[in-house]
């Protein structure tokens, strides 16, 4: 799996396997742990994130950002099943896409602040049907 943050976009973006996937949502979903990723980007102004860590914090929408080069991942143990979700629905879905789990105003289960992700199917960036 491979996690890159653009600063200049403040955005991340996801790529992996479903196998990478369903480890990462089992981590998400325990609502504890660490992940390694892959390292490595392309140089156009990314960085490439070291781990993914996941912490619950009762009572809170899931917050989702960048720090010392990982990316954190942490709120209400409800919330943060349902995210583990998507990126599961995301592992299994047999067509290329990309899901945006993105913050707006209102958002039932992200929290104000948190950084845009784009997970990218396993498939492909598109839909071939």
């Amino acid at each position: 799996m491979k996690i890159l943050f653009y600063p200049a976009f403040r955005e991340l973006d996801l790529s992996g396997s479903s196998a990478d996937y369903h480890r990462l949502a089992d981590v998400i979903a325990a609502g504890a742990g660490t992940r390694a990723t892959a390292g490595g980007g392309s140089g156009d102004g990314e960085v490439a994130l070291a781990a993914v860590e996941v912490a619950a914090v009762p009572g809170r929408a899931v917050l989702i950002e960048v720090a010392a080069g990982r990316l954190r991942v942490s709120g209400d143990p409800a919330k943060l099943a349902v995210l583990a979700e998507n990126v599961r629905a995301m592992a299994d879905a047999e067509d290329g896409g990309h899901l945006h789990v993105e913050y707006h105003p209102g958002h039932w289960y992200l929290a104000e602040g948190s950084v845009p992700l784009v997970v990218n199917s396993p498939h492909g960036a598109m839909p071939t049907r």
